[in-house]
């Protein structure tokens, strides 16, 4: 009945404005929303229509061939790995962004480092990540990382006779964690060796994750890569180098060996496997790590260290 103000919800003023239990939403509506985002981010901006366009037209590509993709981009996904990723100079060269992405501070970090390294930041739909990423959880955050440029292992001890120096390589046999990969690497620079030699099959390689773990060092340290590791210690025995593998079963110990003074290889093997039998019948040695405390192995980044500290203790 009109006028019967007794009715349920019936609204009994005219006033407008926040009522009592708003949440705090004119609170939050004062707060910053962070830096503008570039211009080819902004929607209905003509860079970003550009921006939209060149992402549909670089991601439709072919299906890969069989046999696997050769030279591919490897696609970083998630905020997290993203951020950490771009932190610790991973080279890349894409910043691929989610449309209508919350702005909070992992992607503003990701944009800021993107734009200070001089990425190219492209905005991308949704459905459009899902089918970059097949289906992975990006998070609205995906980094196109190129591939990496190995060099030959000729190019490895080139290097190290042009400075004046003996060279001093760890190959790899069978290790397929790229982590490991990475520690090895950054052992390798801070010992002042001249590259790490990995086989092109069955082997980890340079990934987002080997750079991420060698903490920058692979910007310096080169990576060759091999079609066959026993061909290419044969290589470097007849260029003078002495190959010296490491094993559990080793008939010199560490300290002993004077070979780490010249021109060496070290091939460490993986630590479940350890060495595959034509690389250890290649090597001039066999060497074990005298271990005290009774492990029955250490991990192969660790290994390569201990190994790369007493030919540096050597040498110096």
């Amino acid at each position: 009945m009109a006028g019967n103000s007794q009715r349920r919800n019936r609204r009994t003023s005219n006033k407008k404005g926040a009522q009592v239990g708003s949440g705090g939403q004119r609170r939050r509506g004062l707060e910053g929303k962070g830096p503008t985002p570039p211009a080819s981010m902004r929607k209905g901006h003509k860079k970003n229509r550009i921006a939209n366009a060149k992402v549909r037209h670089e991601t439709k590509r072919p299906a890969p061939r069989r046999g696997g993709p050769k030279g591919t981009n490897e696609l970083v996904v998630g905020r997290n790995s993203v951020v950490e990723a771009l932190r610790e100079g991973v080279p890349a060269n894409t910043l691929y962004v989610q449309q209508y992405l919350d702005n909070d501070e992992r992607v503003r970090e990701a944009l800021q480092l993107a734009t200070d390294k001089g990425l190219n930041l492209m905005e991308a739909p949704r459905p459009e990540l899902d089918r970059m990423t097949n289906g992975l959880n990006h998070q609205g955050l995906v980094l196109s990382v190129p591939p990496y440029e190995y060099a030959h292992p000729e190019d490895l001890t080139a290097a190290a006779f042009d400075d004046g120096e003996d060279p001093l390589i760890v190959a790899l046999d069978g290790i397929t964690d790229p982590r490991n990969l990475g520690a090895v690497v950054r052992s390798v620079s801070a010992f002042g060796g001249h590259g790490v030699v990995v086989p092109e099959r069955r082997a980890a390689g340079m990934t987002a994750s080997a750079w991420k773990t060698s903490a920058g060092t692979a910007a310096r340290t080169p990576v060759a890569r091999c079609t066959n590791v026993t061909r290419m210690l044969e290589g470097y025995q007849k260029a003078g180098l002495t190959v010296v593998g490491l094993a559990a079963d080793g008939d010199v110990e560490l300290h002993e060996l004077e070979a780490l003074e010249g021109p060496v290889v070290i091939v460490v093997g993986s630590e479940g496997k350890g060495l595959s039998r034509l690389v250890g019948e290649t090597c001039d040695f066999r060497v074990r790590i005298p271990m005290p405390g009774g492990a029955e192995s250490l991990n192969a980044g660790v290994a390569a260290g201990v190994v790369l500290y007493e030919a540096a203790r050597r040498r110096a």
